[in-house]
């Protein structure tokens, strides 16, 4: 038997001081009501109530234990509603990570107008240039560029980017602008990668339409890397949200789009489903508006 449950009648047998009427009001019937008692006695050890043919009266022990019982049943009544609480209306603390770059330029700006959406919600962005494991980190959503190998997680794509090729103009002016893959050995690469191999870029969509690709200058940093670019040192192979604000301004121009792969998708995700608490999704609700309406990751 379930021994909260159990409690529950105790109190009402207690307040109603019978069990036919406790028997009544819960829509139960006396036997059960008697086993739930006889239960609770055999768990405590304990008589809890004297019963006699006109009235219920509590022991000395089933006083004690009824106040007991009381407490901790307000305190399981209290503990239930905030946790409905919390699926109903957002609340709490929400905790998203997203890549570096993308999470300072696009999550968040999002973020900021969520908070100010729901003030009963606090807001954590981890920005991390690798893949975390939002489940065993205590994370609600995440971020994530690229074809989804994890299909336990719910997933919600928000928009597409490229990966596209640039360089300056003046290194064009300088060096000239590669007609194809191949005319890349020709050129400096610097790469925004944690690996000191070759680089393998794909072209044209094709698997096996790839080209390893020795830079000259390697760095962990993207930032870094688009610099050495604007300011004329070499070619750099980005996603294309990283790139549009300079490609905007001029300070960047793109090559061999002719030869791009497929682009890369997009998504949130995270690992609640359809039952996800109010926060989250209120925040997938607010982000996939923004982020399928901004032009450049769509």
């Amino acid at each position: 038997m379930d021994r909260f449950q159990a409690m529950r009648i105790f109190v009402r047998v207690v307040e109603a001081q019978s069990f036919a009427a406790a028997a009544r009001e819960l829509g139960s019937s006396p036997p059960a009501v008697t086993r739930a008692v006889a239960f609770l006695e055999e768990i405590t050890g304990a008589r809890l109530l004297t019963r006699t043919t006109r009235s219920v009266t509590l022991t000395e022990p089933g006083a004690n234990y009824y106040d007991d019982c009381k407490r901790l049943l307000a305190d399981l009544e209290e503990a239930e509603a905030a946790a409905g609480g919390a699926y109903a209306r957002p609340s709490g603390t929400l905790t998203i990570t997203a890549p570096v770059l993308f999470g300072q330029m696009y999550i968040f700006p999002v973020m900021t107008e969520f908070l100010d959406l729901y003030p009963e919600v606090r807001g954590r962005v981890l920005l991390f240039d690798r893949i975390v494991n939002i489940v065993e980190e205590g994370i609600d959503l995440a971020i994530r560029i690229g074809h989804m190998a994890d299909t336990s997680m719910s997933a919600i794509k928000v928009g597409t980017v490229r990966r596209i090729i640039c360089g300056s103009p003046d290194y064009f002016a300088r060096c000239g602008r590669p007609q194809g893959p191949a005319d890349i050995g020709a050129h400096r690469v610097v790469a925004s990668t944690g690996s000191s191999a070759p680089l393998d870029w794909q072209f044209g969509g094709d698997q096996n339409n790839r080209l390893s690709v020795n830079a000259r200058l390697q760095t962990n940093s993207i930032e870094a890397a688009r610099k050495a670019a604007i300011e004329g040192w070499g070619l750099v192979r980005m996603l294309s949200y990283q790139a549009v604000p300079f490609i905007e301004n001029g300070s960047l121009e793109v090559v061999l789009s002719d030869y791009e792969p497929e682009p890369l998708p997009i998504h949130i995700v995270h690992p609640e489903g359809r039952h996800a608490p109010a926060k989250v999704r209120a925040f997938i609700d607010l982000a996939v508006d923004r982020l399928r309406s901004d032009r450049r990751i769509n």
